[in-house]
């Protein structure tokens, strides 16, 4: 019986570990999107990004696109030779390791007018917001990029839950 719980409890800590490592960010929310408006440097800066993260792009394909640049063609606003082309006006991107990741909107004059994001991705366990930015950067359960969502969301309360569920099936087992 004591095994058994030992190994519930386990699968239920992996389980919300899990959970509140991963973040999902809809570029530019919640005031604004992937468009000519929006301050990325600011809304970058208010974030902390990490393994596993996801960055969301919603923005007209009609009007933008997003095109995954070196360092030196995000300084000269150039995508002659990009990384990755993103067209769908949806587009999610998984932050899979540590580094630097560049982007611009590669349409003539945007990246220029200010559409250009850095990503600094750090090592860390969870993706938390600077003191004095209320829900700038919580966590989030993985979703769809087709899902609505502000900024990043909480999943704590749904791990918070899961276990619950879990450690009250495994007590009456």
């Amino acid at each position: 019986m004591a095994t058994r719980f030992i190994a519930v409890a386990a699968v239920m800590a992996a389980a919300l570990v899990g959970m509140a490592s991963a973040a999902v960010y809809n570029v530019g929310e919640p005031a604004g999107s992937w468009d000519l408006r929006t301050n990325y440097g600011d809304w970058a800066a208010s974030k902390r990004f990490h393994p596993g993260d996801q960055i969301v792009f919603r923005y007209s394909p009609q009007a933008h696109d997003v095109v995954e640049v070196s360092k030196a063609d995000y300084d000269s606003c150039s995508n002659a030779r990009p990384v990755a082309t993103h067209t769908s006006g949806n587009d999610a991107i998984a932050l899979t390791s540590t580094g630097t990741r560049y982007f611009i909107c590669g349409i003539t004059g945007h990246c220029d007018g200010g559409m250009k994001l850095q990503v600094d991705v750090v090592p860390g366990a969870t993706s938390l917001a600077p003191a004095g930015a209320p829900g700038a950067n919580a966590p989030v359960s993985p979703q769809t990029p087709s899902t609505p969502a502000s900024a990043a969301t909480k999943a704590t309360a749904t791990g918070l839950a899961l276990a619950g569920f879990l450690l009250a099936a495994s007590l009456l087992v």
